[in-house]
């Protein structure tokens, strides 16, 4: 093992240490309640002094009502990366390593003594650059990416022990699945180019949004982002009264369309959405800032989950069920028709609630534990995605509480709708499904030769001649190979006549 990642499970090791010593040490006159609660709260602050992959972790399981209880989901829901202040003083070598011996040389003030956030991963000041412009300056804190790379290692190591030591569990959830999700979110945070280019990303994907922008990034390297100052205050310091009416709903319905745009368009989205994360202006204008941990979504999971929030909309129980389903994978024991009328007895609750009445996000992972009760394995991806849906929902709930999401939803159906049929018939979507049709019938013919020989070898005379046609017979599979290649051959072009 070594020395850093021995280092770090021995301070691991002594903060879970200390949890267990603070449940033991709860009175034995407290009730079940009273106990778990302590636990609770021991393990929120495990969590928070061991650093920022933990409190993501943490953050991701309080959408877990599959794996841990409401009474510490309450708790995780209140975890917060926040941490004390790192003198400047002891920042100055990142800047100098990232930026250059003369890196002041770039900014005419920088703000020192009020840092506007300090978390574990880094410290953010206001400056004005050499230009007078304002801005922001992200600096990673010194040896933060080794303890979190180390940190990844020893949870991969623990959710393979789980694996081997729990494989009914195991078979329903995949903890390593879901944990490399959060590790792949986590990257750019670990690299502030990647961050840089995510924002670059997210700010041609808000084209055609009225109020909502990202900063602009003014320099990015591995450890430094600076960029462009945000706007307003932060939704979560709000006061909705201050704003009008019309400006406060359609700020919000521009949030929700462009995050359901990101699941679904985009398949690229914002992980962490939440009210600190999201600036207002007075008059109705929205920046989404801190785009290091980003999600990303496969197109075949983006359509399932669609025909799920659809079914929703639809107040379709039964169709949520089966898109759920096939979203995820069936194990010998499940239970579909049971989960069935699970799903039969949620929907209906849900289906037009406004956020006042009800929280969305957690209805996913309330779909999340059912599942997972009758037997049936999520996608993975669902996790960080119910992460991702619960921050928005908190976000929007700050400023425009009344508002439905199955509403702005509806709306947005068309337009998803309309783009994915488009991506079906996209040249390089017809090309691979001539290429698959073509692959299938060769792979049936070959089975078919296979039972031939079988029955041969057993002196059964069987004629499939008729069946599966020979190379003397011309073969059948060559106009199929041939619409595949001249499907292939027109993409080409196409892409040629685009170059």
């Amino acid at each position: 093992m070594a020395p850093r990642t021995g280092s770090r499970l021995r301070t691991v090791a002594a903060v879970l240490r200390q949890v267990v010593g603070e449940t033991r040490s709860a009175p034995p006159s407290d009730a079940p309640d009273d106990r778990e609660r302590r636990r609770a709260r021991a393990v929120r602050g495990a969590l928070e002094s061991l650093g920022p992959f933990y409190v993501k972790i943490g953050q991701m399981l309080s959408t877990r009502p599959d794996m841990v209880s409401p009474i510490m989901i309450e708790e995780l829901q209140n975890l917060h990366d926040e941490v004390d202040v790192q003198p400047f003083s002891e920042l100055e070598p990142v800047l100098e390593r990232n930026l250059g011996p003369d890196w002041k040389r770039h900014f005419d003030d920088i703000d020192v003594e009020r840092p506007l956030g300090a978390a574990s991963l880094a410290q953010v000041h206001q400056v004005t650059l050499a230009d007078g412009r304002p801005g922001v300056i992200k600096v990673q804190r010194p040896g933060i990416r080794d303890t979190v790379l180390t940190d990844m290692a020893l949870l991969r190591k623990a959710a393979r022990l789980i694996a081997r030591a729990a494989p009914r569990f195991s078979a329903v959830v995949d903890v390593e699945a879901m944990l490399g999700g959060v590790f792949d979110a986590m990257e750019p945070e670990l690299d502030f180019t990647k961050e840089a280019a995510n924002m670059d990303r997210a700010r041609e994907a808000l084209r055609g949004f009225e109020r909502l922008s990202v900063p602009s990034v003014l320099a990015a390297t591995e450890g430094v982002l600076v960029q462009s100052m945000a706007p307003g205050v932060s939704v979560r310091k709000a006061d909705p009264a201050a704003l009008r009416d019309r400006d406060r709903l359609a700020v919000s319905r521009e949030l929700i369309a462009f995050m359901y745009r990101s699941y679904f368009i985009e398949r690229v989205y914002h992980a962490d959405p939440h009210a600190g994360n999201v600036f207002v202006t007075g008059d109705g204008e929205a920046t989404l800032i801190d785009w290091g941990m980003i999600g990303r979504i496969d197109q075949r999971t983006s359509m399932r989950l669609l025909l799920v929030l659809m079914a929703v909309a639809q107040n379709d129980g039964h169709g949520l069920a089966k898109a759920w389903v096939e979203m995820g994978r069936t194990t010998p024991w499940s239970d579909i028709p049971g989960f069935s009328q699970d799903m039969a007895a949620l929907v209906p609750k849900v289906a037009t609630a406004s956020l006042e009445e009800l929280n969305f996000g957690i209805t996913l992972t309330s779909v999340l534990e059912k599942s997972t009760r009758r037997g049936i394995a999520s996608c993975p991806a669902v996790s960080l995605l119910g992460k991702s849906f619960a921050n928005l929902e908190g976000s929007v709930r700050c400023l425009a509480p009344e508002l439905a999401l199955v509403d702005v939803f509806q709306r947005e159906v068309p337009r998803i709708v309309l783009h994915m049929v488009r991506e079906a018939g996209s040249p390089q979507a017809s090309a691979r499904r001539l290429l698959e049709a073509t692959l299938t019938q060769a792979g049936a013919s070959e089975q078919l030769r296979a039972l031939n020989d079988d029955i041969a070898d057993r002196a059964l005379r069987v004629q499939f001649s008729e069946v599966v046609p020979t190379r003397s017979q011309g073969g059948r599979s060559g106009p199929h190979a041939a619409l595949a290649l001249g499907a292939l051959a027109l993409y080409l072009d196409h892409r040629r006549r685009k170059a």
